[in-house]
């Protein structure tokens, strides 16, 4: 395994860290600032926002220069931002550390994806894209629990300074272990990535990651309530049972990455289906304990075997200049995010319970499975036409 992948794996980490950590630091980072934890939550929402925007123009904007330099520069953005926000005198300050580190994130997925790619055999690109991913998947396992026992032992300040030095590791690493060349074919500007807009199965590509994800996201996204009003967990319960929620994340990352190198439709075709029936499953026993720990696992599994084939897929389709659509779709990977949580929370304003945004997200995800089948059909038809038509003989006047 190239080294270079470990080090974006590490920078992967940092930024997972930073969007997730802030979840467990709220109350403290809310009752230093003297606000509500309403208004604590655009920390939240606003980085949000800004990964979605940061994704797409901090990517066309980087087009014509070499990828590895543009890494190592959103890195630098990176560490500014979360060393903005761990000195941060009041809360707005904090929400402008959150929102400049939150620019790098989409451009930083997005770019180092097909970097990762560079670095491996073409057999061998969703595994390496998977392998990145790692660190945002870790994260989440590891990371948020360690780093919210640290802001809570030590002031929530000391778990963005140590963000903050994980991104310095991560910028040394990739200016030592990404070689080179893995960082050349920059583009030749905006105008060239935006011609892979052109092609249809790109805005497929960006629907299917916005309906197929968001509609795992939104089932997760009140999942305490889930687990606490309907499944009879105590709260105290809750972090250990999103461990396994995330290493279920961990798990399927890794294999739905071996599996997009052999088989990239088939995989995504294969874990949507299964992912629309795990929900499905979820949501009609979420009264039972035992099935809903499994239920939790599997969600994770194949909700996150679907980001490798995601991203490897709209990449195959805009080959010729894959970096403003590769940060496209990250920014995707928000907008379903934000419309899966949308969902479920009109669901549960209707007075609908606490399994309803689970029911939505089996619908969404169903929804992402009827587009990847047309999209499948339609390219299908497309090269049909081109091979017929290659093989049509010009007869002579």
């Amino acid at each position: 395994m190239p080294l270079g992948l470990l080090a974006l794996a590490l920078g992967g980490f940092g930024i997972g860290l930073t969007e997730f950590v802030i979840m467990g630091l709220l109350p403290e980072v809310a009752g230093d600032f003297g606000v509500t934890e309403a208004t604590a939550g655009h920390l939240i929402s606003g980085y949000a926002l800004a990964v979605a925007v940061g994704g797409v123009v901090l990517t066309a904007a980087a087009g014509r220069f070499d990828r590895k330099r543009v890494l190592m520069g959103l890195l630098v953005l990176f560490i500014a931002g979360n060393a903005l926000s761990a000195l941060a005198p009041t809360y707005d300050v904090m929400l402008a550390g959150r929102i400049v580190a939150a620019l790098c994130h989409g451009a930083f997925f997005g770019i180092g994806a097909v970097v990762a790619a560079d670095l491996v055999a073409p057999g061998k690109r969703a595994g390496a894209i998977a392998m990145m991913f790692t660190g945002l998947t870790l994260a989440n396992v590891l990371g948020v629990p360690m780093g919210t026992f640290i802001g809570q032992q030590f002031g929530w300040r000391s778990t963005f300074w140590v963000i903050t030095a994980i991104g310095v590791a991560a910028l040394i690493g990739i200016a030592t272990l990404v070689p080179a060349s893995a960082g050349r074919g920059a583009t030749g500007g905006l105008r060239t990535e935006l011609r892979a807009f052109r092609s249809p199965q790109v805005w497929f590509s960006i629907a299917i990651t916005i309906l197929g994800f968001g509609g795992m996201f939104g089932a997760f996204t009140y999942i305490a309530y889930t687990l606490t009003e309907v499944g009879g967990f105590a709260s105290t319960t809750v972090p250990w049972l999103l461990v396994l929620f995330g290493a279920g994340l961990v798990l399927g990352n890794t294999l739905g990455g071996r599996a997009a190198d052999r088989a990239l439709t088939a995989t995504l075709v294969t874990t949507l289906v299964a992912l629309t029936a795990v929900l499905v499953v979820f949501a009609s026993t979420a009264d039972s304990k035992p099935a809903t720990v499994v239920s939790l696992v599997l969600m994770g599994a194949f909700g996150f075997a679907t980001v490798p084939g995601f991203q490897m897929r709209i990449m195959n389709h805009a080959a010729a200049a894959p970096t403003m659509a590769s940060g496209a779709n990250i920014a995707a990977f928000n907008v379903g995010n934000a419309l899966g949580a949308w969902l479920g929370g009109l669901a549960i304003a209707a007075g609908l319970g606490f399994t309803a945004p689970i029911w939505i997200g089996a619908g969404v995800t169903a929804a992402g499975l009827l587009v990847l089948l047309i999209a499948t059909a339609v390219e299908r038809r497309s090269t049909t036409s081109r091979l017929e038509a290659g093989r049509e003989v010009p007869i002579a006047a």
